[in-house]
């Protein structure tokens, strides 16, 4: 069962859409799952993320953790999105059923690539950012599939 925070992020879903000549762009999917994130952010010179927005193709929980993820971090600095997990953004909605934690993982990789390309454009380096996964399983070993 989803929190109503859950359902009111998947039915009115909060800074939907792109933003041109975005700072950083940052896209993750789910191969299993076939959810895909695509988080935009606008930074300001001081590194502030002045705006943010976001689009999804995947399950109601794709798109209520999309929107939760994009109000954590409008507003703060780069740093302060940094840490914005997934842990935080379940909180934030009130929790999610375990089948649907990965759709948290989504919103904190596509932040983080986000950051990253924002980084890369710009030719600095973000403490603590890591080169983020394309896709949230990558690096996980491949099981065995018998036929």
């Amino acid at each position: 069962m989803y929190s109503e925070k859950v359902m009111d992020h998947f039915q009115n879903p909060r800074n939907v859409g792109e933003i041109e000549n975005a700072s950083g762009v940052g896209t993750v999917g789910n191969a299993k799952c076939g959810d895909i994130m695509r988080i935009y952010l606008d930074i300001d010179e001081v590194g502030v993320i002045r705006d943010c927005k976001f689009k999804t193709f995947g399950c109601g929980a794709a798109v209520a953790t999309s929107s939760m993820a994009t109000e954590l971090v409008k507003g703060k600095t780069v740093q302060e999105a940094l840490k914005v997990t997934n842990k935080a953004v379940m909180e934030a909605l009130d929790g999610l059923p375990p089948v649907k934690v990965h759709c948290s993982l989504l919103a904190e990789e596509a932040i983080h690539a986000a950051l990253w390309d924002y980084a890369e454009k710009n030719g600095i380096r973000i403490e603590g950012l890591e080169k983020p996964k394309s896709d949230i399983h990558e690096g996980e070993e491949e099981e065995e599939e018998e036929y």
